[in-house]
């Protein structure tokens, strides 16, 4: 396994995060999310693999994801400064006020049977908080040792650096990992949040890096229960398809030239994109070794070029409005 620091931090994550959201109890959230012990199976099988890196979210599963990720990294032995563990807050009662903010952390460490967060994450922008609230109560739980690291997730890019900004002028902790919605099929973060992020040096940790598996398979719907009853990722990808089908093609087309899976390439090319830890929301254990042997496919720059050149601009989905349409699309795939 490869490793890689997190922002401007001394936490070392594994260049494969492991998106907690396909655990929880079936049907509390998604018909497709793993029981305990085969989410177990998953979790035992990433940590035999070298990774160390797991998120998570108060609202996956209605809490039964964290659960899930507190009792079997407890049965498991692990020390606990051998994992890194992320979760969210947003997608509950007071969004990012302070009061909600100090009440979810509690409940979050209790599900996950542990003191301390490495990385607490901001689920979305909050439009009805003041910023300075949201930042305060954040800087509160880093100071008190709750929180080691806090980070956002999809938002606009003026956003983002506004609540920087706001940290940076009243000497409180600032993010230092970006959750963003990012795959070869949506790239809209390229224009503004992810040179950002660069620029400050935060980490990319993108959720959907396989577009919900559409980069994994040629034909755009794969057959399994979760292409058929995900319509979250529907809407997130379906209105596109005719032009995005295009890329997919072009994926195949590298896997054949290098022997490899098509997820392989999709990965390869997030970390040739300087992405440092790509959140794979794998429901099979093999899910994990492909995108551990993508760790050694090198893409080279006219590879990168064929990939990218027939990109064409998508409907903004991750990043909410202040007054989202019905249907929006709030709670994200990590495949």
């Amino acid at each position: 396994m490869q490793y890689v620091r997190l922002g401007n931090t001394d936490i070392n994550v594994s260049k494969i995060c492991v998106g907690a959201m396909s655990f929880g109890q079936p049907g509390t959230m998604h018909d497709w999310s793993l029981n305990y012990d085969d989410s177990k199976r998953v979790i035992d099988h990433a940590l035999d693999q070298g990774i160390n890196f797991f998120d998570t979210a108060n609202v996956y599963s209605k809490g039964t994801s964290e659960e899930y990720l507190g009792m079997a990294l407890k049965e498991n032995g692990i020390p606990r400064d051998q994992v890194v563990i992320s979760s969210k807050v947003y997608f509950n009662p007071g969004r990012l006020s302070s009061q909600a903010i100090h009440r979810e952390i509690e409940g979050s460490l209790k599900r996950l049977q542990t003191d301390y967060l490495d990385l607490y994450i901001i689920h979305r922008f909050d439009y009805e908080t003041p910023i300075e609230e949201t930042m305060s109560a954040l800087n509160d739980l880093v100071q008190s040792g709750k929180v080691r690291a806090i980070g956002a997730s999809a938002m606009y890019g003026y956003q983002f650096m506004n609540m920087q900004q706001v940290a940076k002028d009243n000497g409180w902790a600032m993010f230092q990992a970006m959750e963003n919605h990012y795959n070869l099929l949506y790239r809209e973060d390229e224009r503004e949040l992810i040179p950002i992020c660069q620029q400050l040096n935060v980490s990319l940790m993108p959720y959907s890096p396989l577009a919900a598996g559409h980069l994994s398979h040629k034909n755009w719907q794969s057959g399994t229960l979760r292409s058929k009853t995900d319509r979250v990722a529907m809407g997130k990808y379906d209105r596109a398809e005719k032009n995005d089908l295009q890329i997919i093609n072009r994926v195949s087309d590298l896997a054949d030239k290098y022997h490899v899976s098509m997820s392989q390439i999709a990965l390869a090319w997030q970390w040739s994109k300087g992405v440092a830890s790509p959140i794979i929301g794998s429901t099979k254990v093999r899910h994990l070794d492909d995108a551990v042997a993508a760790l050694s496919v090198k893409l080279t720059s006219e590879d990168i070029h064929y990939l990218e050149e027939l990109y064409a601009p998508h409907e903004i989905v991750g990043a909410i409005d202040q007054n989202p349409a019905q249907g929006t699309i709030l709670i994200d795939q990590k495949k």
